[in-house]
């Protein structure tokens, strides 16, 4: 039995690397020193090249290194029966939850305006409201969105919630499905994104959406660059539907010099990094997988196994 990493150079020899430490006495290969292919029962799986999951017989499970999955998944030979397992990691949990945090206070401030004033050298005294005054919506309330949820409500926002399938949340109003969309989004002063990217939630946030939410709303994206209609967007800042957006995630990536994100006055652009995955921390999660699965335990028992019927 071995474990294959695939990831590009040089981040394949620092997850082997960091995988070793922590079960020096597994056969763990970096990609392309990949020995024989009937040995390979685990992938570990960043940037895999197209066709090399394919090329793996014996595979019993695929460990992405990301919450999301869109990276493998695009290879149209990914062999389809071998469970694929998502990153499900303290580190991304406590990173999104730091990012999504920092940016709803900041809206919630109004500091895209302050900064805006202070552009002009104008002094203008707008006192924001207190945080039980100050309505958070987020889209997609699973794993991550949960946590953030709770958080947010227990600082003292009110907090509402939508997502596909009904969820209960202490002290969040949770709303599920398309019908709710529009009264959930009415009641939404400051937007968090953090669905998947499937075929439903594909440009979910367009000209139609984005005029269900309050004036002056404004728009965080942590979850998927495929969730907002770009140029809908653009459209609802400058018309001051939207007040400000804070964008983390892109549909090109990294997003092209000449993307009109880059200049707008009222857009604040992050490189990805509200949920990075940490090399410490992560590494070891796979690791405790791998043992689980190679000791008899179910997929059952492990967090994250991707299901391709919802997409995610």
């Amino acid at each position: 039995m071995a474990v294959l990493v695939l990831d590009t150079l040089p981040h394949c020899q620092a997850w082997t690397e960091a995988l070793r430490e922590h079960a020096p006495e597994m056969d763990i290969r970096p990609w392309p020193e990949v020995g024989n292919r009937n040995e390979i029962t685990h992938a570990v799986v960043c940037f895999p090249e197209p066709g090399e999951l394919a090329k793996l017989p014996n595979l019993k499970a695929m460990h992405s290194l990301w919450a999301g999955v869109d990276h493998v998944t695009r290879d149209k030979d990914m062999p389809r029966t071998v469970p694929l397992i998502r990153m499900v990691d303290h580190s991304l949990s406590q990173g999104m939850l730091d990012y999504v945090t920092g940016h709803v206070y900041r809206h919630h401030l109004t500091m895209p305006k302050f900064e805006a004033l202070q552009r002009q050298t104008e002094w203008r005294q707008e006192v924001p409201p207190l945080v039980e005054e100050r309505t958070v919506g987020i889209m997609g309330i699973g794993v991550l969105g949960g946590v953030i949820a709770k958080q947010l409500a227990g600082l003292g926002f009110q907090v509402r919630g939508w997502a596909r399938s009904q969820k209960a949340i202490e002290g969040v109003s949770c709303f599920a499905g398309m019908d709710s969309l529009q009264a959930f989004l009415e009641g939404a002063e400051i937007l968090v994104l953090l669905l998947p990217n499937t075929p439903d939630t594909a440009d979910i946030l367009n000209a139609e959406t984005l005029a269900m939410l309050p004036k002056g709303a404004a728009v965080i994206n942590a979850g998927r660059g495929t969730l907002i209609d770009e140029d809908a967007l653009i459209a609802a800042l400058d018309s001051d539907q939207i007040s400000a957006a804070t964008l983390d995630v892109f549909k090109t990536e990294p997003l092209p010099k000449d993307h009109p994100f880059w200049a707008h006055e009222k857009i604040s652009v992050t490189p990805h990094v509200a949920a990075e995955t940490r090399l410490s921390t992560a590494s070891k999660v796979i690791i405790d997988n791998i043992r689980h699965l190679d000791g008899g335990g179910s997929f059952d028992d492990i967090e994250g196994v991707f299901d391709p019927q919802a997409g995610y």
